[in-house]
Protein backbone atom coordinates (compact mmCIF):
# COMPACT_ATOMS: atom_id res chain seq x y z
CA UNK A 1 0.00 0.00 0.00
CA UNK A 2 1.68 3.00 -0.91
CA UNK A 3 1.68 6.11 1.45
CA UNK A 4 3.22 9.56 0.87
CA UNK A 5 2.02 10.85 4.58
CA UNK A 6 4.64 12.77 6.61
CA UNK A 7 2.58 12.22 9.56
CA UNK A 8 4.05 9.08 11.93
CA UNK A 9 1.69 9.95 14.98
CA UNK A 10 -1.49 11.97 16.13
CA UNK A 11 -2.51 13.18 19.18
CA UNK A 12 -6.01 12.62 20.78
CA UNK A 13 -7.95 16.06 21.63
CA UNK A 14 -9.67 13.66 24.32
CA UNK A 15 -13.18 14.11 25.78
CA UNK A 16 -12.26 17.03 27.65
CA UNK A 17 -9.35 19.22 28.12
CA UNK A 18 -10.47 20.29 32.22
CA UNK A 19 -7.75 18.86 34.49
CA UNK A 20 -10.21 18.49 37.27
CA UNK A 21 -12.14 15.78 35.27
CA UNK A 22 -9.36 13.92 34.48
CA UNK A 23 -9.47 11.55 37.42
CA UNK A 24 -12.89 11.28 37.75
CA UNK A 25 -13.31 10.29 34.30
CA UNK A 26 -10.46 7.88 34.86
CA UNK A 27 -12.68 6.34 37.58
CA UNK A 28 -15.72 5.50 35.84
CA UNK A 29 -13.84 4.49 32.26
CA UNK A 30 -12.23 2.14 34.69
CA UNK A 31 -14.96 0.61 36.72
CA UNK A 32 -16.84 0.39 32.98
CA UNK A 33 -14.00 -1.51 31.92
CA UNK A 34 -13.64 -3.67 34.39
CA UNK A 35 -17.72 -4.55 34.41
CA UNK A 36 -17.01 -5.01 30.51
CA UNK A 37 -14.44 -7.48 31.39
CA UNK A 38 -16.04 -9.52 33.97
CA UNK A 39 -19.20 -9.78 31.93
CA UNK A 40 -18.61 -10.39 28.82
CA UNK A 41 -15.71 -12.79 29.45
CA UNK A 42 -18.20 -14.34 32.60
CA UNK A 43 -20.78 -14.96 30.01
CA UNK A 44 -18.21 -16.52 27.78
CA UNK A 45 -17.06 -18.94 30.69
CA UNK A 46 -20.47 -19.76 31.80
CA UNK A 47 -21.25 -20.89 28.45
CA UNK A 48 -18.05 -23.16 28.05
CA UNK A 49 -18.77 -24.78 31.41
CA UNK A 50 -22.53 -25.45 31.12
CA UNK A 51 -23.64 -28.27 28.82
CA UNK A 52 -27.28 -26.65 28.56
CA UNK A 53 -25.85 -23.61 27.18
CA UNK A 54 -24.31 -25.62 24.28
CA UNK A 55 -26.87 -24.68 21.83
CA UNK A 56 -26.68 -22.57 18.40
CA UNK A 57 -28.05 -19.15 20.50
CA UNK A 58 -25.57 -19.30 23.01
CA UNK A 59 -22.88 -20.40 20.64
CA UNK A 60 -23.40 -16.55 19.00
CA UNK A 61 -23.73 -14.96 22.07
CA UNK A 62 -20.50 -16.02 23.24
CA UNK A 63 -19.26 -14.74 20.19
CA UNK A 64 -21.19 -11.80 20.39
CA UNK A 65 -19.77 -11.48 23.82
CA UNK A 66 -15.73 -11.60 22.66
CA UNK A 67 -16.55 -8.95 20.11
CA UNK A 68 -18.09 -6.85 22.60
CA UNK A 69 -15.08 -7.20 24.79
CA UNK A 70 -13.07 -6.49 21.60
CA UNK A 71 -14.51 -3.28 20.35
CA UNK A 72 -13.82 -2.06 24.00
CA UNK A 73 -10.55 -3.45 24.37
CA UNK A 74 -9.09 -1.39 21.53
CA UNK A 75 -10.65 1.56 22.58
CA UNK A 76 -11.14 1.99 25.91
CA UNK A 77 -7.38 1.09 27.92
CA UNK A 78 -5.99 3.83 25.51
CA UNK A 79 -8.49 6.27 27.13
CA UNK A 80 -8.07 5.71 30.94
CA UNK A 81 -4.47 6.33 30.41
CA UNK A 82 -5.39 9.35 28.45
CA UNK A 83 -7.01 10.41 31.83
CA UNK A 84 -4.53 8.71 34.09
CA UNK A 85 -1.19 9.93 32.82
CA UNK A 86 -1.93 13.31 30.28
CA UNK A 87 -0.47 11.18 27.05
CA UNK A 88 -2.91 11.54 24.44
CA UNK A 89 -0.32 10.62 21.64
CA UNK A 90 -0.34 7.17 19.26
CA UNK A 91 2.25 6.64 16.36
CA UNK A 92 0.60 6.42 12.81
CA UNK A 93 0.72 2.14 12.92
CA UNK A 94 -0.92 1.96 16.28
CA UNK A 95 -3.95 4.43 15.23
CA UNK A 96 -4.34 2.05 11.97
CA UNK A 97 -4.16 -0.63 13.95
CA UNK A 98 -7.13 0.28 16.54
CA UNK A 99 -8.95 1.74 13.56
CA UNK A 100 -8.91 -1.70 11.95
CA UNK A 101 -9.46 -3.97 14.88
CA UNK A 102 -12.75 -1.70 16.33
CA UNK A 103 -13.89 -2.21 12.46
CA UNK A 104 -13.28 -5.68 12.76
CA UNK A 105 -15.14 -6.22 16.24
CA UNK A 106 -17.91 -4.24 15.09
CA UNK A 107 -18.44 -5.45 12.12
CA UNK A 108 -18.85 -9.08 13.29
CA UNK A 109 -20.68 -7.88 16.19
CA UNK A 110 -23.40 -6.74 13.25
CA UNK A 111 -23.36 -10.08 11.26
CA UNK A 112 -23.63 -11.78 14.85
CA UNK A 113 -26.79 -9.75 15.33
CA UNK A 114 -28.36 -10.70 12.20
CA UNK A 115 -27.62 -14.51 12.27
CA UNK A 116 -28.95 -14.57 15.90
CA UNK A 117 -32.61 -13.17 14.89
CA UNK A 118 -32.13 -15.67 11.64
CA UNK A 119 -31.64 -18.59 14.94
CA UNK A 120 -34.46 -17.14 16.75
CA UNK A 121 -36.69 -17.32 13.63
CA UNK A 122 -35.97 -20.53 13.24
CA UNK A 123 -36.95 -21.59 16.67
CA UNK A 124 -39.66 -20.23 17.26
CA UNK A 125 -41.45 -20.91 14.01
CA UNK A 126 -40.02 -24.06 13.04
CA UNK A 127 -39.38 -25.86 16.20
CA UNK A 128 -39.99 -29.23 14.75
CA UNK A 129 -36.88 -28.80 12.09
CA UNK A 130 -34.50 -26.68 14.51
CA UNK A 131 -32.33 -29.12 15.18
CA UNK A 132 -31.80 -29.89 11.42
CA UNK A 133 -31.54 -26.27 9.95
CA UNK A 134 -29.12 -25.33 12.72
CA UNK A 135 -26.96 -28.10 12.83
CA UNK A 136 -23.43 -28.00 14.71
CA UNK A 137 -21.77 -28.06 11.32
CA UNK A 138 -23.92 -24.92 10.14
CA UNK A 139 -23.52 -22.96 13.01
CA UNK A 140 -19.50 -23.02 12.68
CA UNK A 141 -19.76 -21.97 8.71
CA UNK A 142 -22.47 -18.98 9.73
CA UNK A 143 -19.84 -17.53 12.35
CA UNK A 144 -17.04 -18.27 10.34
CA UNK A 145 -18.89 -16.14 7.77
CA UNK A 146 -19.40 -13.44 9.86
CA UNK A 147 -15.38 -13.48 10.86
CA UNK A 148 -14.59 -13.39 7.07
CA UNK A 149 -17.15 -10.90 6.54
CA UNK A 150 -15.82 -8.22 9.12
CA UNK A 151 -12.26 -8.75 8.09
CA UNK A 152 -12.84 -8.15 4.81
CA UNK A 153 -14.87 -5.06 5.66
CA UNK A 154 -12.32 -3.27 8.40
CA UNK A 155 -10.11 -4.04 5.52
CA UNK A 156 -11.51 -1.96 2.93
CA UNK A 157 -12.65 0.51 5.60
CA UNK A 158 -8.80 0.68 7.52
CA UNK A 159 -7.02 0.78 3.41
CA UNK A 160 -9.48 3.61 2.28
CA UNK A 161 -8.74 5.85 5.64
CA UNK A 162 -4.93 5.15 5.38
CA UNK A 163 -4.14 5.09 1.97
CA UNK A 164 -4.61 9.27 2.16
CA UNK A 165 -1.77 11.76 2.81
CA UNK A 166 -1.90 13.14 6.10
CA UNK A 167 0.32 16.75 6.09
CA UNK A 168 -1.98 18.95 8.28
CA UNK A 169 -2.53 18.87 11.71
CA UNK A 170 -1.76 15.55 13.88
CA UNK A 171 -4.46 16.49 16.20
CA UNK A 172 -7.29 13.82 16.01
CA UNK A 173 -10.41 15.36 17.16
CA UNK A 174 -11.54 12.33 18.75
CA UNK A 175 -10.84 9.96 21.86
CA UNK A 176 -10.00 7.15 19.73
CA UNK A 177 -8.68 6.95 16.39
CA UNK A 178 -12.71 6.50 14.26
CA UNK A 179 -13.67 7.03 10.64
CA UNK A 180 -14.74 10.24 10.78
CA UNK A 181 -12.11 12.46 12.64
CA UNK A 182 -9.23 11.03 10.77
CA UNK A 183 -10.95 11.53 7.46
CA UNK A 184 -11.15 15.18 8.55
CA UNK A 185 -7.27 15.23 8.93
CA UNK A 186 -6.33 14.19 5.94
CA UNK A 187 -5.10 17.00 2.58
CA UNK A 188 -5.96 14.72 -0.07
CA UNK A 189 -9.20 14.63 -1.34
CA UNK A 190 -10.94 12.94 1.09
CA UNK A 191 -14.88 12.55 -1.06
CA UNK A 192 -14.56 9.44 -2.55
CA UNK A 193 -12.99 7.68 0.80
CA UNK A 194 -15.75 9.20 2.71
CA UNK A 195 -18.62 7.97 -0.09
CA UNK A 196 -17.03 4.37 -0.06
CA UNK A 197 -17.31 4.53 3.71
CA UNK A 198 -21.36 5.63 4.02
CA UNK A 199 -21.82 2.91 0.97
CA UNK A 200 -20.07 -0.11 3.03
CA UNK A 201 -21.29 0.56 6.33
CA UNK A 202 -25.16 1.61 4.62
CA UNK A 203 -25.25 -1.84 2.87
CA UNK A 204 -23.48 -3.71 5.97
CA UNK A 205 -26.80 -1.58 7.95
CA UNK A 206 -29.39 -2.15 5.72
CA UNK A 207 -28.25 -6.14 5.13
CA UNK A 208 -28.21 -6.70 8.35
CA UNK A 209 -31.58 -4.72 9.49
CA UNK A 210 -33.21 -6.75 6.95
CA UNK A 211 -32.54 -9.75 7.96
CA UNK A 212 -33.76 -8.77 11.44
CA UNK A 213 -36.80 -7.39 10.28
CA UNK A 214 -37.56 -10.17 8.02
CA UNK A 215 -36.78 -12.93 10.76
CA UNK A 216 -39.11 -11.17 13.31
CA UNK A 217 -41.77 -10.32 11.14
CA UNK A 218 -42.15 -14.40 11.14
CA UNK A 219 -41.67 -14.71 14.45
CA UNK A 220 -44.56 -11.97 15.70
CA UNK A 221 -46.92 -13.68 12.82
CA UNK A 222 -46.19 -17.32 14.47
CA UNK A 223 -46.56 -15.48 17.50
CA UNK A 224 -49.95 -14.07 16.93
CA UNK A 225 -50.80 -17.68 15.83
CA UNK A 226 -50.51 -19.18 19.35
CA UNK A 227 -53.67 -19.07 21.14
CA UNK A 228 -52.38 -19.45 24.62
CA UNK A 229 -50.81 -16.31 26.37
CA UNK A 230 -48.44 -18.05 28.25
CA UNK A 231 -47.39 -19.92 24.66
CA UNK A 232 -47.03 -16.20 23.49
CA UNK A 233 -45.42 -15.06 26.33
CA UNK A 234 -42.97 -17.95 26.25
CA UNK A 235 -42.50 -17.57 22.59
CA UNK A 236 -41.80 -13.81 23.05
CA UNK A 237 -39.00 -14.23 26.18
CA UNK A 238 -36.92 -15.79 23.75
CA UNK A 239 -36.60 -13.11 21.95
CA UNK A 240 -36.74 -10.30 24.02
CA UNK A 241 -32.94 -9.77 25.00
CA UNK A 242 -31.85 -9.77 21.35
CA UNK A 243 -34.73 -6.96 20.58
CA UNK A 244 -32.89 -5.25 23.27
CA UNK A 245 -29.80 -5.77 22.25
CA UNK A 246 -30.30 -4.89 18.49
CA UNK A 247 -32.47 -1.52 19.35
CA UNK A 248 -29.87 -0.09 21.71
CA UNK A 249 -27.40 -1.20 19.10
CA UNK A 250 -28.37 -0.14 15.92
CA UNK A 251 -30.31 2.88 16.74
CA UNK A 252 -26.59 4.24 18.20
CA UNK A 253 -24.87 3.06 14.99
CA UNK A 254 -27.06 4.76 13.00
CA UNK A 255 -26.73 8.24 14.71
CA UNK A 256 -23.34 7.75 14.43
CA UNK A 257 -22.42 6.40 10.91
CA UNK A 258 -25.09 7.43 8.89
CA UNK A 259 -24.90 11.07 8.93
CA UNK A 260 -23.16 12.91 6.21
CA UNK A 261 -19.86 13.95 7.07
CA UNK A 262 -21.00 18.47 7.04
CA UNK A 263 -23.35 17.52 9.61
CA UNK A 264 -21.22 15.88 11.93
CA UNK A 265 -20.37 17.60 14.93
CA UNK A 266 -17.43 16.41 17.10
CA UNK A 267 -18.66 17.17 20.28
CA UNK A 268 -22.11 14.96 19.76
CA UNK A 269 -20.26 12.43 18.32
CA UNK A 270 -17.96 11.54 21.50
CA UNK A 271 -20.29 11.64 23.58
CA UNK A 272 -22.32 9.29 21.14
CA UNK A 273 -19.13 7.67 20.81
CA UNK A 274 -18.67 6.80 24.69
CA UNK A 275 -22.00 5.49 24.55
CA UNK A 276 -21.58 3.03 21.43
CA UNK A 277 -17.99 1.64 21.99
CA UNK A 278 -17.51 1.76 25.92
CA UNK A 279 -20.91 1.84 27.47
CA UNK A 280 -22.89 -0.61 25.07
CA UNK A 281 -20.40 -3.66 25.37
CA UNK A 282 -20.97 -3.59 28.94
CA UNK A 283 -24.86 -3.25 29.11
CA UNK A 284 -25.12 -6.45 26.92
CA UNK A 285 -23.94 -9.04 29.04
CA UNK A 286 -26.53 -7.49 31.96
CA UNK A 287 -29.15 -7.63 29.47
CA UNK A 288 -28.78 -11.58 28.17
CA UNK A 289 -28.18 -12.54 31.76
CA UNK A 290 -31.08 -10.51 33.62
CA UNK A 291 -33.46 -11.42 31.02
CA UNK A 292 -32.17 -15.02 30.17
CA UNK A 293 -33.60 -17.88 32.98
CA UNK A 294 -31.31 -20.49 31.34
CA UNK A 295 -28.08 -18.15 32.23
CA UNK A 296 -29.15 -16.74 35.08
CA UNK A 297 -29.72 -20.53 36.38
CA UNK A 298 -26.31 -21.41 34.97
CA UNK A 299 -25.15 -18.19 36.97
CA UNK A 300 -26.74 -19.62 39.49
CA UNK A 301 -25.23 -23.17 39.55
CA UNK A 302 -21.54 -21.55 38.89
CA UNK A 303 -21.59 -19.62 42.30
CA UNK A 304 -23.61 -22.86 43.95
CA UNK A 305 -20.19 -24.64 43.24
CA UNK A 306 -17.95 -21.89 44.20
CA UNK A 307 -18.95 -21.37 47.47
CA UNK A 308 -18.96 -25.38 47.83
CA UNK A 309 -14.91 -25.20 46.68
CA UNK A 310 -14.75 -22.37 48.98
CA UNK A 311 -15.87 -24.20 52.04
CA UNK A 312 -14.21 -27.66 51.10
CA UNK A 313 -10.82 -25.34 51.18
CA UNK A 314 -11.58 -23.70 54.55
Amino acid sequence: MKNSTVVTEFIFAGITHDPQLQIPLFLVFTLIYLLTLVGNLGVITLILLDSRLHTPMYLFLSHLSLMDFGYSTAVTPKVMAGFLTGDKVISYNACAAQFFFFAVFLAVDTFLLALMAYDRHAAVCKPLHYTNIMTPRVCAWMVVGCYVLGFLEASVHTWNAFSLSFCRSNVIDHFFCDATPVLALSCSDSNRSEMVFFVLVSVNIIFTIMVILVSYLFIFVTILRVRSSEGRQKAFSTCASHLTSVSIFYGAGAFMYLQPGSRHSMDTDKMASVFYAVVIPMLNPLIYSLRNKEVKSALTKAVGKAKSSLRFIS
